[in-house]
């Protein structure tokens, strides 16, 4: 572990716990707004409470039954999803042009990553060409959801590690009816959540083949609009 980052090789992974979901998508927004050439990228790594999203390109009609959850309306790619708790959620601000790598290259960096850590569970999973996430026998056990902005990315993926999964019959998931979504405890009942997205995030270091990775619990905190 490095003490000080290389912007062009270093990445620093935040392990942020439970987190409300506006406040993560708004801190992402600041942290891609005032991210310079020099600013290390960054992958947050957490949880959210209970809660639907959808996104730029989602049509009413798949948010089939609301209920009591609160729905977001954001800026990710991609149709409604759940989010909630025991569901890992990793995003992913990174210099893409810094990286020489396109959105394509970054979608099957995340879904190879995905696919080798599931592995390592003993759970034989699969991408699809034709509907971006990681599936597992036809049923998806994880979504993936990006923004570029200026050459950056944020969002990220979600990956059902040991959750509720029963809001997602509220809703076609990803825009897809009758989508059967799974769960990594689903396959093996010795799934810890916090190992998982330890295992996770450095499945995804090693893909964008980083040389340099600080770690820390600490929230982003932007200080540089008060210089």
């Amino acid at each position: 572990m490095s003490s000080k980052l290389d912007p062009k090789e270093g990445v620093l992974v935040r392990f942020l716990g439970s987190q409300d979901y506006e406040h993560v998508w708004q801190t992402m927004q600041d942290f891609t707004n005032y991210r310079n050439a020099d600013t290390i990228d960054e992958i947050w790594v957490l949880q959210h409470a209970p809660v639907f999203t959808q996104g730029q390109a989602g049509k009413a009609e798949h948010m089939l039954d609301q209920g009591h959850i609160p729905l977001v309306q954001s800026d990710r790619g991609g149709q409604v999803t759940y989010h909630g708790p025991g569901q890992l959620m990793v995003y992913l601000m990174l210099d893409l042009k810094r990286l020489s790598i396109g959105v394509r290259s970054l979608v099957s960096a995340m879904e190879k990553a995905l696919i080798d850590c599931l592995h390592d569970y003993g759970i034989s999973a699969n991408a699809d060409v034709k509907a971006p996430g990681v599936y597992v026998g036809g049923s998806k056990i994880a979504s993936l959801g990006l923004r570029v902005r200026r050459g950056c990315s944020f969002h990220g993926l979600a990956l059902n590690v040991d959750m509720d999964l029963s809001p997602f019959a509220r809703i076609n998931p990803c825009g897809y009816p009758s989508l059967d979504m799974v769960q990594m405890i689903d396959f093996s009942k010795l799934i810890k959540f916090d190992q998982v997205a330890y295992d996770m995030s450095q499945k995804l270091v090693d893909q964008l083949q980083y040389q340099q990775v600080n770690k820390t619990q600490q929230p982003w905190v932007n200080t540089i609009e008060y210089n």
